[in-house]
C-alpha cells in the first residue's frame, strides 16, 4: 500500500504544471531536517499532494514517486536527499489552505501545525477528504 506525503512548491519556480510538461523531474532543494526525514522515508509507489505556495496557497495537483530516495549529486552533505516524481493528475478544483484550516478534521495536520515545512507525511483520512474537496 502506497503511503501519502504532501510537498511544497513556488509555483513561480517549479509549478505542478511545470511538473506536468516536463514529465518527471528530480524533486531537490530540500535542506530541513525534518522534511528530509520525511523524503528519506518515501518509497515508489507512494502518492504526493503538490501545494504551490505563495499567493496561491492551494493544492493543485497529485504526483507519484518514481525513485527511492537517493544521495543529492548536487551537493557534497551525505544527510541530503532527493526523489524523482512524475504528475498524477490535477485536482479539477484546487484545495485552498483556508479551507483546510476551517476544517476541523485538520486540526493536527502538520500543514496547519508546522506552515514551513516542506514535505510531510499525509494520513489516510486527510488523503481521501482532500481529494473529495478537490472534487476526484
Amino acid at each position: 500500500m502506497p503511503a501519502f506525503w504532501l510537498i511544497k512548491t513556488e509555483p513561480e519556480e517549479y509549478s505542478f504544471e511545470q511538473l506536468v510538461a516536463d514529465r518527471r523531474t528530480v524533486w531537490d532543494g530540500v535542506e530541513n531536517n525534518l522534511a528530509l526525514k520525511y523524503m528519506k522515508c518515501m518509497r515508489i509507489g507512494d502518492k504526493v499532494l503538490i501545494y504551490h505556495t505563495g499567493t496561491e496557497r492551494a493544492i493543485i495537483g497529485i504526483a507519484e514517486v518514481i525513485s527511492n530516495p537517493y544521495p543529492d549529486p548536487e551537493v557534497n552533505d551525505p544527510n541530503r536527499v532527493v526523489i524523482k516524481l512524475k504528475p498524477d493528475r490535477k485536482l479539477p478544483h484546487p484545495v485552498p489552505l483556508s479551507e483546510i484550516k476551517n476544517n476541523k478534521t485538520f486540526k493536527d495536520f502538520e500543514l496547519v501545525k508546522i506552515s514551513r515545512l516542506s514535505v510531510m507525511p499525509v494520513k489516510d483520512l486527510y488523503w481521501y477528504t482532500i481529494l473529495g474537496m478537490g472534487d476526484l
